[in-house]
């Protein structure tokens, strides 16, 4: 299994790194890429450097994709076409597409969520309402699509998405390392 995490200039730093370290403990590879060479700066000035660019890989040699938010990542996100292409090409690929706080509207601009079950941060759920089923839960798995609501919510969507992709058994004993709740 091989997924990538996109990191754009201003995206928020927990649910990134949360999902990273989460997915790579449960020997998934994960694969960050920046919309352009070098380190990319958080929303909360913390400097990553990704494994790559965008420019450097092949998105249909992943399994998934997982969008963080943060401001302005997410806009940053939806304003690349790159990523809008790989998550409209994987979500028809039935390969996995997540999405946590507000980079859920990257998926409405990618014509992703259209018609889906998916959360949001509070302040993008209108917007999803619009076009999707809003659902206040904290993470939402809707087939390949799994979203979830906030930084506070980052652990639980990335446990989440190790039961999605690789099992319950393995969600059960990365919680059970890390005494997750």
């Amino acid at each position: 299994m091989r997924i990538l995490v996109p990191l754009a200039e201003g995206f928020e730093e927990i649910e990134a790194v949360s999902v990273i370290d989460i997915l790579r403990r449960a020997d998934i590879e994960v694969v960050t890429a920046g919309l352009k060479e070098g380190p990319v700066g958080g929303s909360h000035n913390i400097l990553i450097l990704p494994d790559t660019s965008l420019n450097k890989i092949d998105f249909r040699d992943f399994d998934g994709i997982v969008l963080p938010g943060g401001s302005p990542g997410f806009v940053n996100l939806g304003n690349d076409e790159r990523i809008l292409n790989m998550a409209r090409e994987m979500d028809r690929a039935g390969k996995y597409v997540a999405a946590i706080c507000a980079a859920p509207s990257v998926l409405i601009k990618a014509g992703v969520l259209q018609g889906r079950k998916a959360t949001v941060s509070p302040s993008g759920q209108a917007q999803v309402a619009a076009c999707a089923e809003f659902c206040e839960d904290r993470v939402v798995v809707d087939k390949n699509l799994i979203t979830s609501r906030s930084p506070g919510t980052a652990l639980e969507f990335a446990l989440k998405l190790v039961e999605v992709i690789v099992g319950k058994e393995k969600m059960l004993q990365i919680k059970a390392q890390t005494l997750a709740i």
